[in-house]
């Protein structure tokens, strides 16, 4: 097959990602291009935030198709430097730990051959992003719980603590026994509120830590943030509430405030840890807004997606 110059691609892997599954992925990434005849290269990040320099200068140079492969993590870094480019095409192949980000896109965590030939079919749509503070996110922004717990994930924020999904259960369990509530001031479309919130999730897509749907009518192009906010709660309750989050009941419960909106401020009064898409930061004050549209993005039609196509 001849290969073509307009449709460059570049792979940038993240070698680290899934305690080293995402570098494992090199040969399956090798005989793929070689398959579909594409002008490919395959690089690998170095650091935290290199995928973001990588993803700039090869969209700079005129790649096409920037694809991470990795985790949530990668995808945030190479999506961010290319936010409203409406003459590339992003993708994710998933190798991370928790991989909540690609089930936005109808994929499943871990690739069979069918999903690689439904990916090099180039299936696109043009999905919303988030921005807290002015950093991007894809998936979704955590504060109180479950940004405590993507704190107890890190060894720093850059370092990531080694281990499979059952570290995230581990966490999770520790922080719903210790975790004590913040007072904050939210202010959503003029209306302002104070609360001690366990949880408040903003997102674009409905999956955290590896199998919790926070935010599950979620849809990833419909220009709106989903949030969930969830009242003080004493230990018995979180245990309870959270039995239900996988599957997306505890919208039900009468201490949950689910809403949509195109923008929130929240404040507090000492800086508290936040995760945008599992990263780990810390702030006082927060501006969150919808950027619509932000990225064209490679997606599974015939998967879960969280997509309108109407």
């Amino acid at each position: 097959m001849k290969k073509s110059q307009e449709e460059s691609w570049i792979f940038i892997v993240n070698p680290i990602a899934g305690n080293g599954y995402a570098g494992s992925l090199v040969p399956k990434l090798e005989e793929m291009i070689d398959r579909h005849g594409l002008n490919a290269q395959v690089i690998f990040s170095e650091r935290s935030g290199h995928a973001t320099e990588l993803a700039a200068h090869y969209a700079d140079q005129g790649v096409k198709f920037i694809i991470g492969v990795g985790g949530d993590g990668t995808l945030n870094e190479i999506a961010s430097a290319n936010l409203q480019r409406k003459d590339l095409v992003l993708g994710l192949i998933p190798a991370g730990t928790g991989n909540d980000f690609i089930q936005i896109l109808g994929f499943p965590d871990r690739f069979e051959d069918k999903h690689w030939e439904i990916f090099f079919e180039k299936h696109l749509a043009a999905m919303d992003a988030g921005i807290c503070n002015g950093l991007p996110f894809f998936n979704g922004m955590g504060l109180g719980f479950d940004a405590q717990v993507a704190a107890e994930n890190y060894v720093e924020p850059g370092e990531v603590k080694r281990g499979g999904k059952n570290k995230y259960l581990y966490h999770i369990i520790k922080t719903i026994l210790l975790y004590k509530e913040r007072m904050m001031s939210v202010v959503s479309e003029g209306k302002m509120q104070s609360t001690n919130c366990f949880i408040n999730t903003v997102s674009i897509g409905r999956r955290f830590a590896g199998g919790f749907f926070l935010t599950p009518k979620a849809i990833a192009n419909d220009g709106l943030l989903d949030v969930c906010m969830i009242k003080k709660l004493s230990v018995p309750e979180r245990f309870g509430i959270l039995l239900k989050v996988p599957k997306g009941t505890h919208i039900q419960n009468k201490k949950v405030h689910y809403y949509q909106t195109p923008g929130l401020k929240i404040e507090f009064e000492h800086e508290v840890p936040f995760h945008l898409d599992g990263e780990l930061h810390f702030a006082r004050n927060f501006d969150i807004s919808i950027l619509p549209g932000a990225v064209n993005i490679i997606f599974n039609p015939e998967g879960n997606h969280f997509f309108n196509l109407s």
